[in-house]
């Protein structure tokens, strides 16, 4: 493995999980394999760091304990970096740490840092921006609001974006896929895109009745898509999708809201950012 003798740690100050005293058995964890804790970053409250700042301060390891809106915005950030990430749980949801070590706490993750090597992996490309686990186009996407109220506590917001999502999936513009023409021909409340080593995974997300559609908001609120009502649309490299009436398509980037043009395409490509983990990767 790789000798890290200095580590920058970027944590989410809007994660309850990201206490001081987290924080300080993550810098404990670290020391343990000889490595110094040079910078902390705390987002949002801090710009994440660049890699010319970490290059010139020496540090050859990132440690991200956040969830993967978080992920994404520092992995995309460090692309092209000479450096390693170590990504930890430490967010709402942390789908690319579990893919990379499984469903463990940081503490056993810490702990096989000497076994762990460098691995690269697939991400999504589009005009609308980077994924680097998964994508959710369609009014479906309007979910997300939802959790963002869950996780400040906000029930009142709760109740009002629910209303609103359910109203989105129901009657907001649906999404078509193009090149190829997959799929239903009126298209999904919610399309789902996750890359993977040897293609675009895709999934469609309709309803036909209400209790559907309230299935379905449940599943894209726990990001736990695969337990709503959907269909397996197969493996592509590259997909265009469309909104049917020409609209701007709403998306979720992992987890994060975003809008692209009416009319937007999806590349596999390689992520230019070197992953720890113990596993495959």
């Amino acid at each position: 493995m790789d000798r890290f003798a200095r580590a920058c740690l970027i944590v989410n100050a809007a994660s309850g999980g990201n206490t001081p005293e987290a924080c300080a058995a993550l810098s404990d964890g670290l020391a343990a394999h000889g490595i110094v804790l040079a910078r902390s970053v705390a987002v949002p409250d801090a710009e994440l760091p660049t890699a010319a700042e970490l290059g010139a301060g020496g540090i050859g390891l990132v440690a991200i304990y956040a969830g993967d809106g978080t992920l994404r915005s520092a992995l995309t950030r460090l692309e092209g970096w000479s450096g390693a990430v170590l990504v930890l749980p430490g967010g709402t949801t942390n789908l690319l740490s579990k893919a990379l070590h499984g469903d463990r706490p940081f503490g056993e993750i810490l702990a096989e840092l000497p076994r762990m090597a460098r691995a690269r992996r697939q991400c999504l490309r589009s005009e609308a921006g980077t994924a680097v686990i998964e994508v959710l186009a369609g009014p479906g996407a309007k979910w997300s609001d939802v959790r963002e109220g869950l996780r400040e506590g906000d029930v009142a917001a709760v109740a009002s974006t629910a209303v609103e999502a359910a109203q989105a999936s129901a009657g907001g513009s649906t999404v078509v896929l193009s090149r190829p023409e997959i799929g239903k021909p009126e298209g999904y409340s919610g399309i789902r895109l996750t890359p993977t080593s040897t293609g675009i995974e895709i999934e469609g997300y309709g309803a036909e009745t209400i209790a559907d559609y309230v299935a379905q908001g449940m599943a894209l609120l726990r990001r736990d898509f695969r337990s709503g009502p959907h269909e397996e649309l197969g493996l592509y490299r590259q997909i265009r999708l469309a909104s049917i009436d020409g609209s701007p398509i709403e998306l979720m980037l992992d987890g994060e809201r975003g809008r692209g043009p009416a009319a937007l395409r999806f590349s596999l490509a390689r992520l230019e950012v070197d992953l720890l983990t113990a596993g495959d990767g």
